[in-house]
């Protein structure tokens, strides 16, 4: 497994392209930090989307019955293996590490030109 992180100039476009793909997806939400120790949010729930805005920059994962919102996100991580894209990693302003693991692999087609 690799991980890539992304440009904040990506942002926005990564997440409006992967947006239908993610949709129904399962994925767990992890969040780690000094202060906060290691706390799973969310297991096994399935997304409604990932939305960045860079105006308010703000990242909102929304999922079943739970909006997790990451105000000022510091970076934006991708993890993909032969699969395909299997996870998610944003560091806040705070340091603190929101992981969205997804259960199965996500295979996301080449950007368009």
């Amino acid at each position: 497994m690799t991980s890539r992180i992304l440009a904040r100039p990506e942002w926005h476009f990564f997440f409006e392209r992967m947006a239908k793909a993610l949709r129904g997806k399962r994925a767990q939400v992890e969040i780690t930090g000094l202060r906060l120790g290691d706390q799973i949010q969310a297991k096994s729930v399935p997304l409604v989307g990932i939305t960045f805005d860079p105006k308010g920059d703000l990242l909102e994962i929304a999922m079943e019955g739970l909006d997790h919102l990451i105000h000022k996100p510091a970076s934006i991580a991708i993890l993909e293996g032969v699969d395909g894209l299997s996870g998610l990693e944003i560091v806040d302003s705070d340091q603190h590490r929101q992981i969205i693991t997804l259960t199965s692999p996500l295979r996301l087609s080449a950007p368009d030109e």
